[in-house]
């Protein structure tokens, strides 16, 4: 079997090769952390709540890193220019553009959470913040989703 992840056999029952499927079911995962995340704070849990949004936004950073970054420089930037038009590049794109955004700002507040961060940067109201983070992750996880369908599933 070859070193290449991408190459591998998925296991999801679609066209997709193994990174994608897990990709897909680690970002199912994260995502579900971080609504539980947020649940715990809205019961005034904020150690665990911290815990939580922490390992989550690990197991996204890492899904991001390792499979998403080098399938989006592989497989969607040679065909942008004459391929934009067709589902899988455009959505491909729109979701990459997403989650550069949804990554950096996520990526912040999960410092700033654990005071990894200068003290002037740390902002104060936490409530905005971790909500504008969800929300995004949320969407860009929406998103990814479509990416996976319209790549690997559905027939175009």
């Amino acid at each position: 079997m070859s070193s290449d992840f991408y190459l591998w056999p998925g296991f999801l029952g679609t066209r997709a090769t193994f990174g994608p499927d897990l990709a897909l079911i680690l970002i199912l995962v994260s995502s579900t952390l971080f609504t539980i995340g947020w649940q715990l704070a809205v019961h005034k849990q904020y150690d665990v709540h911290r815990w939580v949004q922490t390992s989550a936004a690990v197991i996204n950073a890492s899904v991001v890193l390792v499979v998403m970054v080098g399938s989006f420089l592989g497989f969607t930037i040679p065909k942008i220019s004459a391929h934009f038009g067709e589902p899988p590049v455009w959505v491909a794109t729109v979701h990459a553009c997403i989650g550069i955004v949804t990554f950096l700002f996520g990526s912040f507040v999960v410092l700033r959470a654990n005071k990894l961060v200068p003290v002037a940067w740390r902002f104060k109201n936490y409530k905005l913040f971790m909500r504008t983070a969800y929300a995004l992750y949320m969407l860009a996880t929406l998103v990814g989703i479509a990416v996976y369908l319209v790549t690997y599933a559905l027939v175009l």
